[in-house]
């Protein structure tokens, strides 16, 4: 008797091969619905949204956009433009290297959301639907219809692989979850660029050019953002228009062109950042351009220590405050203890030397010892210098410090008979004490930047790099470690008190507080290592960009009060969660994280 068994069925998988739209409309009327509503979104723009003026931005005008308008209109532009390139405009497909669908869904997303919540803000704040005008409407009709259209324009869906009949309740609901999610990202998976077109010298450097300007309008415009809503509408519209751009292969091709011409972008990165103040009217802007300029320029010192060695260092904002004290005592301020007034070029490599004198003291008994265990050793001496110079006060301590009222009136520089703390006018435009230190802050961050680069491209920076992915292979090949971390260790600590001499002279006031692991206001240890981290490992712009932001966004957050932090914090572990190598990430790291990615066929020194 022959007993026959016949093995369970496995569920015919309908997403193999399929090439459908997160939509089930005809590609032709999604692209169609999505490069018209594009096109009506503009349109939308030059109408009136809303009666009354109570409304930040003035949204009652006919013909000329205003506040939350010129986001919805950038945004809407990006769509039509990406629209017609997926179409094959001739002109227009030099826009997307990498294929239009993708960045199309993107721009129509950012367009989407930045007008309907402009539109909620203004029924919440005024009190109803009645206070929308008809460009509202027309508004919020062409968004959503370009939005459908775009989420309707075909993709490979990937294979989805079956359940387990034995598994639960909530990991079949996981399980599913996890498909409907790997189904998302291949709707916005962009493929191979396009070879570029071989551009003579010239060309290539007004694209440089081009995009450094576009970074500049960005970088101000954000700054400068007067109320909240709009602030908030600004962070949709460059978070869906970056992303689109990146989609489309414009980032990618215009990276291969600043690689291509390094100097020519550091000089020009440098030329636009001086060209910040002049572009403001005022030195309300200025004063926080020379915070975020000082905040970068120590997250670039800890991403030798960090993103180059791989040493974690929680109390890396000691040596900025090493930095500012030396520079306190010795610049004539009447609350330090000793009675110099040195020239700041002196007073600034006495704070760097300080601070590395520090770094080696610290970085000689405790760099033998690896991950965690260093952590918790480089965050104690952070808190054990935050207490040193509260107790030196004369009363529990010698009096250096001055304890917890800190230094006090410290004096502005002079170098070479120009005055910081004055007015100036060059070339017919007023700049004010701000900007003055701005200027100066933008100087220093040009000599980290080409430190760190020498450093990373150097005989010893192959050496940290070493370290960093394996110390026992490193150490095997004949790589002196200790000594190698400590130079990391020591460099790293020179800069951030370098940086500290000159937010010193900002402050007018150095106190203890302004040196903690975590506070709500940075420059603090926390905040540097996120800086690091978001910015993007080992790369000389991630740190920048990521100082920048962590800067910027709390201090335009404050409205949400209490809830400041928590929608920071929210933020952050979203970002790390779906893009873990950083927003500008080494070529190297970001392999480590996709191993899809496509490797380039050479990588730098430093792995960028």
């Amino acid at each position: 008797m022959t007993t026959q068994t016949t093995a369970p069925e496995t569920p015919a998988q309908p997403t193999h091969g399929k090439h459908a739209g997160l939509i089930g409309l005809p590609p032709a009327l999604g692209r169609a619905l999505a490069t018209g509503g594009g096109a009506l979104t503009l349109l939308s723009t030059l109408l009136a949204w809303t009666w009354t003026a109570d409304f930040p931005g003035d949204l009652t005008v006919y013909g000329y956009p205003g506040g939350l308008q010129v986001l919805t209109l950038i945004s809407g532009a990006l769509t039509t433009l990406f629209g017609l390139a997926s179409y094959g405009t001739k002109g227009l497909r030099a826009l997307t290297p990498a294929g239009a669908d993708s960045a199309l869904k993107l721009a129509a997303l950012g367009a989407f959301g930045t007008t309907w919540f402009t539109i909620i803000a203004i029924t919440t704040q005024l009190g109803g639907l009645v206070n929308l005008e008809p460009g509202a409407y027309l508004a919020a009709l062409a968004t959503l219809t370009a939005a459908l259209g775009a989420l309707s324009l075909p993709f490979t869906w990937p294979d989805r692989e079956p359940a387990d009949p034995e598994d639960t309740n909530r990991e079949q609901i996981a399980h599913h979850l996890r498909g409907n999610w790997s189904i998302v990202k291949a709707a916005f998976t962009t493929g191979p660029s396009t070879p570029a077109k071989t551009l003579p010298g010239y060309a290539e450097i007004l694209i440089i050019v081009a995009a450094l300007a576009a970074g500049l309008t960005i970088f101000t415009y954000g700054i400068g953002t007067e109320y909240d809503e709009l602030f908030i509408g600004f962070l949709i519209t460059a978070g869906f228009g970056i992303s689109a751009t990146a989609k489309a292969g414009l980032i990618a091709r215009i990276t291969t062109v600043t690689t291509k011409h390094r100097t020519v972008t550091m000089i020009g990165a440098f030329v636009a950042a001086a060209a910040f103040p002049f572009t403001q009217s005022d030195d309300q802007y200025a004063t926080i351009g020379v915070y975020i300029l000082i905040f970068a320029t120590v997250a670039l010192g800890l991403n030798i220590v960090v993103g180059l060695a791989g040493l974690l260092d929680l109390g890396y904002v000691a040596f900025l405050g090493v930095g500012a004290y030396t520079a306190a005592m010795v610049s004539g301020s009447p609350s330090s203890p000793f009675d110099l007034h040195l020239p700041f070029w002196l007073s600034a490599l006495l704070g760097a030397a300080v601070a590395m004198v520090f770094g080696v003291i610290i970085g000689a008994p405790t760099l033998r010892l690896r991950g965690d265990y260093l952590a918790i050793v480089t965050l104690g001496f952070g808190e054990i210098f935050r207490l040193a110079v509260l107790n030196m006060d004369g009363t529990s301590g010698p009096d250096i410090t001055n304890g917890s009222n800190g230094i006090s009136s410290i004096p502005n520089l002079n170098i070479l008979g120009f005055d910081f703390g004055e007015e100036h006018t060059i070339a017919g435009f007023t700049i004010a004490r701000f900007a003055n230190y701005f200027l100066l802050m933008l100087l220093i961050t040009l000599v980290v930047v080409i430190v760190f680069q020498r450093s990373s491209d150097s005989r010893i920076g192959r050496a940290w790099i070493a370290i960093r992915e394996d110390e026992t292979a490193a150490l095997a090949m004949g790589i002196n470690g200790f000594r190698v971390k400590l130079i990391a260790f020591a460099l790293g600590a020179a800069l951030a008190g370098l940086a500290g001499t000159v937010q010193a002279h900002v402050t007018y006031t150095v106190t203890p507080e302004q040196y903690q692991f975590a506070h709500v206001v940075p420059p603090n240890s926390a905040f540097l290592l996120a800086a690091v981290v978001l910015g993007g490992m080992g790369t000389i712009s991630g740190p920048l960009v990521g100082a920048a932001l962590l800067y910027l966004i709390p201090a335009k957050l404050q409205f949400l009060d209490d809830l400041q932090l928590f929608a920071f914090g929210l933020a952050l572990v979203l970002l790390m969660r779906f893009r873990p190598e950083g927003l500008i990430p080494n070529r190297r790291r970001q392999l480590e994280f996709h191993e899809e990615t496509e490797a380039p066929t050479v990588l730098g020194k430093a792995g960028a």
